[in-house]
């Protein structure tokens, strides 16, 4: 198909980021194009119902598709070394993705979150924050809607968005008014050839931000040289005492452990409604997002102790036989499943672990510690069955499962009162699922449909 005129934009990718991008560039009565490697694009209904006349070109992204391009936008699913997108750039196209085309539009503040984990609980936390306090907040981005169709709605006085490393790497300087990067663990790198490299693309959330919020525990979540000025305001959070200007817990065990804020307690742990101490740190996070942005404490810590948590994010889907069972079917990489163990590990005598998926270039060796000290045995599914096996086959027994109700079974089977038999992957779930809300709902269901040994559900 010939796609018209120079100087245009051509939307690559046509998902629902794609379609949010053809919707921005109507309503601004823009030229543009799409194109995507797909025949059959997930938006392609959509954007065909409301934009007959567009031009489209669909199967192998070619020069020619991309011919005469002033700014490419390149959807997150799309890698910028795509042969004819690495072309089109290094012959003068700007680049950029729907998120800097949001911030440019934006009239308010925009507090901008990413993070190898921990990410959607904290920006749905910092949402509900924002709401108790009376703000016209709206959430979006790698969370929920994309970034552009919030533009549609009545006018916001804050914005908050979920970035991802795939919607960071092609961003320029957002200037968002709080940037975060919650923690770093290696992932994606099936895409990225390096942990370096990772890192560097979340890194990029920090360019021309009025403020920053830091990981006191995390040194590879900090910005590093470049990213940002060393006199921004600054705010921080982690699981020790909190310093001037930082979140974290005061007490002890015997007093309690409390969420604090420089020296003045604030609420005790045990009265969060979320398990884990990642979760801990998550609450932590959000307040300190929300104080940089001007939520009062008050507000900030009443939705905080109604906050449940969210769905496939260590949730509790029953306890059974004195065994509880744990949906963590988000925890898609080895930071996530760390930290998952480690915060559940204080409240069960041993964890049966259930792994397995898509291993996007995985090394599953930093597991082994945890591993060896919480975990009584590992039930293991998907494409990543064996590479997983030959990693830990030192400090664990592992089991094979065909099915997600067959690792259901497996666990039972090895877990003893007082376990907890955890679905938290570490691997992506496309070899069996459609995502990974499709996996957690297979756990749930193969959970639920367990019965006693008297034959009581």
């Amino acid at each position: 198909m010939q796609l018209a005129a120079t100087n245009r934009n051509v939307v690559v990718g046509l998902g629902v980021t794609g379609l949010s991008c053809a919707r921005y560039f109507a309503s601004k009565g823009e030229a543009f194009s799409v194109v995507d490697s797909r025949l059959q694009p997930p938006a392609l209904a959509q954007f065909k119902s409301e934009f007959p006349t567009a031009a489209l070109a669909l199967g192998e992204i070619s020069d020619h598709s991309l011919a005469g391009a002033g700014q490419l936008v390149v959807s997150p699913g799309v890698s910028l070394q795509q042969p004819a997108v690495a072309r089109a750039i290094a012959q003068g196209a700007a680049v950029c993705g729907d998120i800097d085309l949001f911030c440019r539009e934006a009239n308010a503040p925009v507090v901008a979150i990413s993070g190898s984990n921990g990410k959607s609980t904290v920006t749905t936390l910092l949402g509900l924050m924002a709401e108790c306090a009376g703000r016209k907040v709206a959430i979006g981005g790698n969370l929920g809607r994309p970034a552009l169709d919030l533009l549609t709605e009545p006018e916001r006085d804050m914005y908050v968005l979920e970035l991802s490393s795939f919607q960071l790497e092609r961003a320029g300087r957002l200037g968002v008014a709080v940037a975060t990067v919650l923690n770093i663990s290696d992932d994606h790198l099936d895409r990225y050839d390096s942990p370096a490299s990772y890192r560097a693309a979340k890194q990029r959330i920090f360019l021309d931000c009025e403020q920053l919020v830091v990981n006191r525990g995390d040194s590879q979540s900090l910005p590093t040289a470049g990213m940002a000025p060393a006199d921004l305001p600054c705010w921080s959070f982690g699981l020790d005492a909190p310093p001037h200007r930082g979140f974290g817990l005061l007490g002890d065990n015997q007093q309690g452990l409390f969420l604090a804020f420089e020296s003045q307690r604030l609420i005790p742990v045990s009265a969060l409604k979320v398990a884990g101490r990642h979760n801990i740190e998550n609450a932590l996070a959000a307040l300190a997002l929300g104080w940089a942005v001007g939520l009062e404490l008050p507000a900030m810590l009443t939705a905080l102790g109604d906050f449940q948590g969210l769905e496939h994010r260590c949730q509790l889907v029953r306890r059974l036989e004195s065994v509880a069972y744990v949906n963590d079917s988000k925890g898609t990489n080895v930071g996530a499943v760390l930290a998952s163990v480690l915060g559940l590990s204080g409240g069960c005598d041993k964890i049966v672990l259930i792994a397995g998926g898509v291993a996007k270039g995985a090394d599953f060796s930093p597991l082994l510690s945890v591993l060896k000290q919480h975990v009584r045995s590992l039930v293991l599914i998907g494409e990543a069955t064996v590479q997983i096996e030959q990693t830990v086959q030192s400090v664990v027994v592992s089991h094979r499962a065909q099915s997600m109700v067959e690792a259901v079974a497996l666990a039972r089977e090895q877990a003893l009162p007082g376990d907890c038999v955890l679905l938290s992957p570490a691997c992506a779930s496309f070899d069996m699922f459609e995502n990974y809300q499709q996996r957690g709902r297979a756990f749930c269901e193969a959970v639920e449909s367990l019965t006693c040994a008297g034959g009581q559900s």
